[in-house]
């Protein structure tokens, strides 16, 4: 099959180019998502609606994280299995997935709808902002199943080798949202509500195209409704796989929690929406360290289950390097345009300006190690040591963070959360070193 010769054969660092660039394409569009609707927000509606929408992202967080649980976890297995021959294990795990996802889709947003008032307010809301968070997370909830769908399936394309209709699944999609959101917002004046409508029928569209391809000629895989029968087997493995990048987003979404509840403690609803931007601004760099990632997982899981270590350690080594190279330019792009970037959210609010570039400077102190620490974690993954994996993603997102919040803003006030990012990075970074040197040398 020419998709698993490919895999096999090809010069590594030609077929990560290849699949990097529809892989790039695709997440930078994608995680223009929440970005283009905080903009429009944040320009047309106000500061205070963009203070609103922010506190929403630890929610999104968390629809994104069932999308990695069960998408990761089944690309991942998908691509072990191409590599093994076994394609009929292969469409097994995708069927059983895709049952997967529609269960948690619906828990998703029954339990959303069940807590959501006291879910606002532990994420940050306020008396000014909850209208405006409450109006966008009711339309967001029913589009759920929308997400999760579409971001697993999606993953699951790019784990067959078809990086460029996968690239093309996120383009549209997310097109749908940018020219959606200005109509809504400014043409039909429904303000925050138009954004949550614009973001919720571009998911629709993302799901319906990549469930189309599943029952195409183009697919490898195919969705076959006789595998839709739960096999607990699978699942275990599915989601022992997916855990990883699970935890890494709910951690993610706690910690955001509480950063907006410091935040609001010592900023205020300005400095709830600035670390929007700074949100939005660390989304972008690193959604391009993770279409690296995307690039060299259907490389690194293929060739780790075909037994060609060699192969598996040039793919990471090269993850490395460019990862590394891209963090680099987006710290020194931060470090010297803070006030062109937050002005591009909101160019009117004076003490959303001064925090912003603050949050900006200080919080993404550490954008240079970064990279690879992201590389060393979808690693771990992609060969299946979940549990390291986690421990990885845990340590950066909680272990060390979560104390350093509680301390240095008795000490620092509103900048210390913001150096408690940088430092918790910093320390991480060096345990990480230790892991991934060790299986380096077991891969020889």
């Amino acid at each position: 099959m020419e998709k698993t010769r490919e895999l096999a054969e090809t010069n590594v660092g030609k077929l990560m180019l290849k699949y990097f660039i529809p892989a790039f394409i695709g997440v930078f569009v994608n995680a223009l998502y929440n970005i283009v609707d905080r903009i429009f927000i944040g320009q047309g509606v106000g500061a205070t609606a963009l203070s609103g929408v922010s506190v929403i992202f630890p929610v999104m967080l968390v629809m994104i994280a069932f999308g990695m649980l069960i998408g990761i976890g089944a690309s991942v297995l998908v691509s072990i299995n191409m590599g093994r021959k076994d394609m009929p294990k292969a469409e097994r795990v995708l069927g059983n997935s895709f049952v997967l996802m529609l269960v948690a889709s619906l828990l998703i947003t029954l339990i959303g709808f069940l807590i959501k008032g006291p879910m606002l307010k532990m994420f940050g809301a306020t008396p000014e902002t909850m209208g405006y968070a409450n109006d966008y997370l009711d339309i967001i909830l029913v589009g759920v199943i929308f997400q999760v769908v579409g971001f697993s399936l999606n993953n699951v394309i790019r784990s067959e080798g078809n990086a460029r209709i996968a690239m093309y699944s996120m383009l549209i999609s997310a097109g749908t949202n940018i020219v959606l959101d200005p109509i809504f917002i400014f043409g039909l004046g429904m303000g925050v509500k138009g954004a949550a409508y614009a973001t919720v029928i571009s998911m629709m569209v993302l799901a319906v195209w990549v469930l189309l391809h599943f029952r195409s000629n183009r697919s490898v895989v195919k969705i076959k409704p006789q595998y839709f029968k739960i096999e607990p087997e699978i699942i275990k493995e599915i989601l022992v796989i997916g855990m990883a990048p699970f935890f890494m987003q709910i951690a993610n979404s706690v910690v955001q929690g509480l950063i907006n509840t410091k935040l609001i403690q010592f900023g205020g609803d300005m400095a709830v929406g600035a670390m929007g931007i700074v949100n939005s601004v660390a989304t972008l760099i690193i959604m391009s360290v993770v279409a690296i990632n995307m690039s060299t997982q259907p490389i690194i899981g293929f060739n780790y289950g075909a037994k060609q270590n060699d192969r598996v350690k040039e793919a990471l080594r090269l993850a490395i390097i460019s990862s590394s190279v891209i963090s680099i330019l987006a710290f020194i792009g931060v470090q010297v345009f803070p006030d062109s970037i937050v002005r591009f959210f909101n160019a009117e609010d004076p003490g959303l300006l001064i925090i912003g570039q603050m949050g900006l400077r200080l919080g993404l102190l550490a954008l240079p190690i970064v990279g690879f620490q992201v590389v060393a974690g979808n690693f771990f993954q992609s060969i299946g040591k979940a549990k390291i994996a986690t421990l990885l993603t845990l340590l950066r997102q909680v272990i060390v963070l979560i104390p350093l919040l509680f301390v240095l803003p008795g000490f620092f006030e509103l900048n210390g959360i913001w150096v408690s990012m940088p430092i918790s990075d910093a320390v991480s970074a060096l345990i990480v070193i230790f892991f991934l040197r060790r299986e380096w040398a077991r891969l020889k």
